[in-house]
């Protein structure tokens, strides 16, 4: 038996806030989703501005992310990528059409070595959406896991 951690829409606004600030610091129109470890989403925004096309994006690098239990540009790298036939990433893209996303923007919750959510940025260029990610990781480790011990 193992226990499992579950993210709650209290934890995902927490780092929804971290990533937009972050955004808006750098200057950059996100569109950032937090999922869960289903995959399915807990909380999206899209920024004041921010394309049309980014809201399905967040969704499908959080989606990939999560389900994935990985960074989802590592599937552009090999072993496991780039996504042409006969790599990893090739099949997965073909059994999850429009949902499966292989490149910059799509990042694990890890806590106590368990995948419990990912998030998913889109809107900026690879730098800015890790930059994005990256922020709500960080709000995740100091003020979510925190507040649960």
């Amino acid at each position: 038996m193992y226990s499992i951690y579950r993210l709650t829409l209290e934890d995902a606004l927490i780092m929804l806030e971290a990533a937009a600030q972050e955004a808006g610091r750098i200057g950059v129109k996100q569109t950032i989703c937090i999922a869960d470890d289903g995959a399915h989403p807990i909380a999206l925004h899209r920024m004041t501005g921010a394309r049309l096309t980014g809201v399905d994006i967040a969704i499908a690098k959080a989606f990939t992310a999560a389900g994935h239990q990985r960074d989802t540009h590592k599937f552009n790298e090999p072993p496991d990528g780039p996504a042409l036939p006969g790599n990893e990433a090739f099949g997965i893209s073909h059994m999850h059409p429009g949902k499966f996303a292989v490149f910059v923007g799509g990042f694990p919750i890890v806590h106590e070595g368990q995948v419990i959510g990912a998030v998913g940025v889109s809107g900026g260029n690879g730098e800015q959406d890790k930059a994005v990610g990256a922020a709500a990781l960080a709000a995740f480790r100091e003020k979510v896991v925190p507040a649960s011990a």
